[in-house]
Parts: C-alpha cells; sequence; structure tokens
C-alpha cells in the first residue's frame, strides 16, 4: 500500500506497508488499521456493502461515545428480523462473536460495561468460546449500542457468524503462535549476548565489547517488545480506559519498567539491563497464554463438535417410492413428510423415521455410546446421528431447526453463558489482587530506594513479573469447562453453572420410577376385562384416549393397540390431570383411564380386587356405569440401577424413590434396589411439597426425573437431572440432561463433580501458595526479573494443564456404560410381547 493512500472506510492515511484490506464491490479496499478492517468486514459479510455506495462521508473517528453510521445499519428492520423477540414483542435475545478476548478480565470488562447501556438486561460472556449473549429491550436500546459499547472498551464485535467465528479464531490463534515464535527467538537470540557477560569476570571482557552486547541485545529484544507484547499493552489500556484493573495491568507495567530501565541504562552508560529478562518473560507468558488458548479450545471443542456434525445438505427423494431419484438440497429446506437418501458414512441430515432398510447407527457424537447400535424401519433416528453401515431411507419428522442437534447446540450455548458462583468469586479475588499487588510493588520501590537505592528498580519489577492473578482466576474456570466438556463426550450435557458445584453438596438424591430407574418402556402383559365390549375393544378406546400423550404407559398400550385387528377409534373432549390420567368421549361413552382413584371418582364404585401376589403396574378404565377393564403393564428395572444406587450410597447420600405408581409397585422396586424410602402414589404437587420439606430441613437435594409430571419438581431441586429419552418439558426445565439416556450417567457426573471440586481446591491452593511464597521472595530481593517471570509462567501453566486431567474420561466408565447400553438394548428386547 502507498504511504499517500486513504482508508477507503474512515478516509485516514493508510501506514505505509500495511497489509489490511477488504474486498468491496469486487476490489480490494485498503485499510487504516485493524479496527478498521473488522468494522469493513463486518458490514460486507452481512450483505450491508451499500452502505459505501451511499454513504456522503466517511465514519467518524473524532468521539466514540457517539453511534458510528455503520454500525447503525445493524438497527434496520431487515437485520432486526434476525433477533428473536419475546413478551410483549420488544424483548430481544441475540447471540454476537467478540474478538480479542484474553482473559477472565476481559469477560469481566466487556460484562460491566454492557450492564451500563440502557436496556440491556441480560449480558453474559463465554471466555472459552468468546461468544457474547445479550438480552435487551427494543424499546430502549438497538443492537448498535451493543456493538458500539463493546468498541468502547477496545474489543471488536460483531452479530454471530459459525463460519467467520471459525476463522476468527484460527486467525487469533495463528496470530499468537506468530508472537510466540517472535519472542521465543529474540529471546534466544538475546541469552546469545548476555550469557557471557554474566560468565565474564572482571577484567574478562572489554568495556566496548560489553557495550555492543547491550546494544545488540536492545534490538534484539524490541520485536518482542513492540509486537509480541502487543496483546499485554492492549489488554492494559483497555482496562486502564475503562477504569479497571485487569491482569493485563501489572504484566504489561513489568515489561515496560523493565524495558525502560534497561533502555535508560544503555543510553547513559550506567546502571543494569533487563533485555534477557524482558524477552524471556514475554515468552514464558505468551506460552502460558498459548496454552490456555489451546485449553479454551479444547472445553469448547464439544460445541464445535455438534456445530459441525450437522450435514449442509441432503439427498431428497422427491417422489419417493414411486421415483427412487435423488436430488442434492440444502438441509435447512428439508420439510416435515420429506424423504431422504442416508449412505453409509452420513449424517442423518433431521430428525426421522427409517422407512427402508436396516443399518448401525452411531450415536457416540449424541449420547456418549461409544458402539453403533442397530436400527430398522420404523426406528426414530436423531438429527445428527451418523449412518454406520448400510444405505437407508427416512422421512423427516422435524426441520433441521427443530432438530435434536439442533436443539443440543442451543442448550450447549445457553450453558456456556452464564458463570457458577466460585467463577464469580475468583474474579473478583483476582481484581481485588491486582489492586493490591500495585499498591504493594509501589511501596517496595520506595522502601527500597531508601534501604538501597540501586536495587529499588529491578525488585519492583521482579514483584509486578512474579505475581500471578492469572493463576487465581484461570483455577475455576479451567477446571469447570474441563469437566464439563468430558461430561459432554460421556453422554451429559450440563445446562446449569452451578450443576458440579450443587452436586458436589448434594446430601439426598431423589429417584423417580418410571422412565428412570426402569427402562420406561412397559409392556402390556394382559387384558382384563369386566364388561361385555370385549378386550380388544377396550384396549383401542385407551389407545385412542392416549393418542397425544407422551407418557410411557401411554406409548405401551398405543403399541399393543396397534396389533389389534378392527380401525382405530377416536377420542374427543381428552382432559388430561396430571398424575392421575385422561378422561374423554368415545363412541359416545365417557370414559375414564388412570389410576384407581381418578377412575373411581367416575364409576362411584371400588374397582375390582387385585389378585394375589400382584406385582405390576395396573392402569383402569371406566366409565360412569362402571369398572370396565384393567390393563396389566411391567417394567424392567435398567442393568444399572443398583450400581448407581449402591454409588450415592456409598458416598452417604440419603437416597428417596418418588413415583406416581402404585405404593405396593414402588415398594417392590426400592427393595430391589436397596432404597431405604419409598413413596408411591405421588402427585406432582406432592412431589414438590416432599422435595421442598427436604430443603426447608437443610437438604440440598438432586432430583432425576422423567416426564412431564416431573417439570415442577426438577425446577425446584437444587440440582436436577433429565433422562435424555424424557419429555422435552421436564429437559426444559432440569439443570442437566442426561442424552445418553442411561442412569450410570448421574454417577458419572457425581464422580466428576467430586473430581472438579479436588481440581479446584488444588488450583486455588497452588495459586494461593505460590503467591504467598513468590511475592514476598521476590520483595526482599531473592528473586531477579528473569526469574519471576520464569514462576509466573509456570503458574499459570500448572494450573491450566491440571484442570485439562479433568478431560480424560476413566477406562471403567467407558466399560461401564458399553455394559449397561448392551444390558438395557437386551432388556428392551426381552420385554416386547409375542
Amino acid at each position: 500500500m502507498g504511504e499517500n493512500a486513504s482508508c477507503f472506510h474512515c478516509g485516514l492515511p493508510v501506514p505505509a506497508g500495511s497489509s489490511w484490506s477488504v474486498r468491496i464491490a469486487d476490489e480490494d479496499r485498503a485499510m487504516c488499521c485493524p479496527g478498521c478492517e473488522a468494522v469493513a468486514r463486518t458490514i460486507v459479510d452481512n450483505g450491508l456493502s451499500a452502505y459505501y455506495l451511499n454513504r456522503e462521508g466517511y465514519s467518524s473517528t473524532g468521539d466514540e461515545s457517539l453511534v458510528p453510521e455503520e454500525l447503525r445499519l445493524y438497527d434496520t428492520p431487515e437485520v432486526m428480523a434476525q433477533y428473536g423477540t419475546a413478551g410483549d414483542g420488544q424483548q430481544c435475545d441475540a447471540l454476537f462473536s467478540v474478538e480479542g478476548i484474553r482473559c477472565a478480565a476481559c469477560v469481566w470488562l466487556i460484562e460491566r460495561r454492557l450492564a451500563r447501556v440502557p436496556g440491556v438486561q441480560k449480558v453474559n460472556l463465554n471466555v472459552a468460546t468468546e461468544r457474547l449473549q445479550v438480552q435487551w429491550r427494543q424499546d430502549r436500546c438497538k443492537p448498535s449500542d451493543i456493538l458500539a459499547a463493546v468498541r468502547e472498551v477496545g474489543y471488536a464485535a460483531y452479530p454471530f457468524d459459525a463460519a467467520r467465528h471459525d476463522a476468527q479464531l484460527r486467525k487469533a490463534e495463528k496470530t499468537l503462535f506468530r508472537q510466540v515464535f517472535i519472542a521465543g527467538l529474540s529471546m534466544m537470540q538475546v541469552m546469545m549476548y548476555a550469557v557471557p557477560v554474566y560468565m565474564a569476570t572482571d577484567g574478562t571482557m572489554d568495556a566496548d565489547m560489553e557495550k555492543l552486547m547491550e546494544w545488540a541485545s536492545l534490538l534484539l529484544t524490541l520485536p518482542a517488545v513492540f509486537y509480541s507484547a502487543l496483546p499485554f499493552f492492549r489488554g492494559a489500556w483497555a482496562n486502564l480506559r475503562a477504569r479497571a484493573l485487569g491482569m493485563d495491568v501489572p504484566v504489561a507495567l513489568g515489561i515496560a519498567a523493565a524495558f525502560g530501565g534497561s533502555l535508560a541504562a544503555t543510553f547513559s552508560g550506567s546502571g543494569d539491563v533487563y533485555y534477557d529478562s524482558v524477552t524471556m518473560f514475554i515468552f514464558l507468558l505468551l506460552c502460558s497464554r498459548y496454552l490456555e488458548l489451546m485449553a479454551r479450545r479444547k472445553a469448547a471443542s464439544a460445541l464445535e463438535r455438534l456445530q459441525h456434525a450437522m450435514p449442509a445438505s441432503a439427498s431428497r427423494m422427491k417422489a419417493y417410492p414411486a421415483d427412487r431419484g435423488t436430488s442434492m438440497v440444502p438441509a435447512a429446506q428439508l420439510a416435515e413428510g420429506d424423504f431422504v437418501l442416508v449412505k453409509p458414512g452420513e449424517a442423518v441430515p433431521a430428525d426421522g423415521v427409517i422407512v427402508e432398510g436396516s443399518t448401525a447407527i452411531d450415536l457416540s457424537l449424541l449420547t456418549g455410546e461409544s458402539r453403533p447400535q442397530p436400527h430398522a424401519v420404523g426406528d426414530r433416528l436423531p438429527g445428527g446421528a451418523v449412518n454406520a453401515t448400510q444405505a437407508i431411507v427416512v422421512r423427516i419428522a422435524k426441520p433441521v431447526g427443530e432438530s435434536t442437534l439442533s436443539t443440543l447446540v442451543k442448550l450447549i450455548e445457553r450453558a456456556g453463558q452464564a458463570k457458577p458462583q466460585l467463577s464469580l468469586w475468583a474474579d473478583k479475588v483476582a481484581a481485588w489482587f491486582v489492586a493490591a499487588l500495585l499498591v504493594f510493588a509501589v511501596a517496595i520501590f520506595f522502601a527500597w530506594q531508601w534501604i538501597d537505592p540501586s536495587r529499588a528498580w529491578p525488585i519492583a519489577i521482579a514483584v509486578l513479573v512474579v505475581s500471578c492473578p492469572c493463576a487465581l482466576s484461570l483455577a475455576t474456570p479451567s477446571a469447570l469447562a474441563a469437566a464439563t466438556d468430558r461430561l459432554v463426550r460421556q453422554g451429559v450435557l450440563v445446562v446449569q453453572p452451578h450443576v458440579l458445584e450443587t452436586l458436589h453438596r448434594t446430601t439426598h438424591v431423589v429417584f423417580d420410577k418410571t422412565g428412570t430407574l426402569t427402562l420406561g418402556r412397559p409392556a402390556l402383559r394382559a387384558t382384563t376385562g369386566f364388561a361385555a365390549h370385549g378386550e380388544a375393544w377396550y384396549l383401542r378406546a385407551a389407545a385412542a384416549l392416549e393418542a397425544g400423550s407422551a407418557h410411557p404407559l401411554a406409548h405401551a398400550l398405543i403399541e399393543a393397540a396397534a396389533r389389534q385387528a378392527g380401525a382405530p377409534l377416536k377420542a374427543v373432549e381428552v382432559v388430561h390431570r396430571a398424575g392421575q390420567g385422561l378422561e374423554g368421549m368415545v363412541e359416545g361413552l365417557r370414559l375414564r383411564l388412570g389410576s384407581e382413584s381418578f377412575v373411581a371418582e367416575l364409576t362411584g364404585a371400588p374397582p375390582p380386587a387385585l389378585p394375589e401376589g400382584y406385582a405390576a403396574t395396573p392402569v383402569w378404565l371406566g366409565t360412569a356405569h362402571g369398572w370396565l377393564a384393567r390393563f396389566d403393564l411391567e417394567d424392567a428395572l435398567r442393568a444399572d440401577a443398583r450400581d448407581v444406587v449402591a454409588h450415592f450410597r456409598k458416598r452417604n447420600k440419603q437416597v428417596i424413590l418418588l413415583s406416581g405408581d402404585q405404593q405396593a409397585v414402588t415398594a417392590r422396586i426400592a427393595a430391589e434396589l436397596g432404597i431405604p424410602v419409598a413413596l408411591g402414589e405421588q402427585l406432582p404437587d406432592q412431589k414438590l411439597a416432599y422435595v421442598q420439606d427436604l430443603q426447608k430441613q437443610g437438604a440440598v437435594v438432586a432430583m432425576v426425573g422423567d416426564g412431564i409430571n416431573d417439570a415442577a419438581v426438577l425446577r425446584a431441586a437444587d440440582v436436577s437431572f433429565a433422562m435424555g429419552g424424557g419429555a422435552a418439558l421436564a429437559q426444559t426445565h432440569a439443570d442437566t440432561v442426561l442424552l445418553s439416556g442411561q442412569l450410570h450417567s448421574v454417577a458419572d457426573a457425581d464422580q466428576a463433580a467430586q473430581q472438579t471440586m479436588a481440581v479446584i481446591r488444588q488450583n486455588l491452593t497452588w495459586a494461593t501458595l505460590y503467591n504467598l511464597l513468590a511475592i514476598p521472595a521476590a520483595a526482599v530481593g531473592l528473586l531477579n526479573p528473569w526469574l519471576s517471570g520464569i514462576g509466573m509462567s509456570l503458574s499459570s501453566a500448572v494450573v491450566v494443564i491440571n484442570a485439562l486431567r479433568l478431560r480424560r474420561i476413566p477406562r471403567a466408565a467407558r466399560l461401564r456404560a458399553d455394559a449397561a447400553v448392551a444390558a438395557d438394548h437386551a432388556g428392551l428386547r426381552r420385554q416386547q410381547p409375542a
């Protein structure tokens, strides 16, 4: 670029040799700085290039408090339509990408600035994924206000776009790697000149030669200070502009002080130089930061894997079954009822049902199951599942945007936004730590000015350099992020940030029965009729009432009725009463189907006596004229139920079984599993009241449930788990979703919680002890600046490496998961009635 070129965005001169540019209107346009490049690229990428054709002048760069004109383009109705509205239509919720995040202090700074924007209701920035979620009032705030506020504190933000966000992450990683490389090269070259000076004794090196080596060290230090150290100076400047003390402030001051003192000594000819310490400190700290970046990428890898799992296109069979021809279409265009061909190795584009062929399906990405499972005609498949063996034809049941995988991506994105209390506490401690450190460094400088002025400057630098607020701030979020990523790979989706903290403190674990401790797939064993219609009619009438129900017992009746001869019956005026049953009209008869007490209200008479030794789950059918039928359903225990109960009892947790099923059935299940407290015939409000009573007594309650009637108690529990195969409403209100559908995942989560808290304690202990020992040692002159730099970098590295241990899935857990999946599939096959 020429020296006389002007920035196409703001009109300022473009520095000679700069490479910033954006392609606008099929031509590369020069930009004066990365800030203008970022804004211009945002405008182009969002289809708003017409701004440059219609503008009457360049963008203002003088008053940053004003909203730049180009940011107002995000306020147009077309762009605003992308943001979801809720309630009265004024509440918006959107996801943004933020460039340049370095640590938890950046997150705190951005969130604090946005919290002051009028109309902004909620702000959460995920340091691992660099995604900003903002909720605001449309009548008080515009997207341009949000983007401008982020720019004010030194960061570039733009509406989230997955492709651009990934490209930006890769670019940031490459830039940091270049900075590490330059710093390392400078350090090695400077040490080549510094070591001979250190080794030389009095008189063995000429003063002119020593001076020459100083000047050579200065020249070799310049790239490290003015290129590699830029992230620290930019971060510190952004902190100071926002009147906040982040972790970059003491780092930047330490580098500037050491380099400035060395520069003064070189020009004046007197005093010590610290070029080797400066380059080593920059290199080691950048290595630590690069390691932290890799840890954040790994912690966010579960989300990235899910985002890339959904295919962009699909082979649609437009005229199936008459014509088996296929055409490639974008997956987003698929609609309910479309037929698609899924070849071996391809992912299912959206939730659907197999209509032709049989194959093995790899669900490892969604559920954590390591082995492909057999599926045939009639089986449902979630979007994102991979076809492992044979080609199949799938009928689409849901659009891509409503598929299982899309839902999981949204849940994981939501999970990463909020921060647990431990992280918030660590951020506050780190902020106060930086403030105290700066005051202490100034005090130490003046103290040594009085004791020995020649040592005041290097000791003050050593104090600034040796301290490690990074370790304090990274101790908790790095461990939680690593543990969360591990759990996702084990089929456990942590939706709320407090799960691991709260689960660690749990005193009571409450289980639902159907679909939780049992397989949730009861089968009809017998139908007993008490009137003249016939058992087949009773079964078809029950199926008609249950047609719209998601309860596992309903599926058993519907599946059994489908095997009966005769046309299906139709029910009207159906009313559902949670936890009790359904009432409706079938062929002119008002029927009730459900629990004994519920049906008895209509019949006005006690039910027929149950046979001696009866152990099934009865579902009753009756009218105002009397009892019609009893349906006997049985459900098998999950293969891992005993081990999970034993796990919590071994950890001295009080295990309780709450079920809406009959007390006799509930007590039998509890006895088989060794659960001491079992309460049956519990309605949703009774379950809720029971859990709330426990909490009033000081208990910390974990609830594991499945089904619509568990939604209220899942929300009320201190920490809650919903089985992956359960009702969507239950999963929405749960803190954790067991994607694997396996009960052992609850024990896996508990084990991960214990290990995570142990690692956090180790990290906090290490960070505290290190600072308690290193800072006083530097203050009394026992550590010089280069040793301080090594200590500070190693301290951060130890914390991150220790946290990354949590990503490893124990081999015993993998073997247990495979065994449980195989056993449960075998149990389901044995359950199917002949």
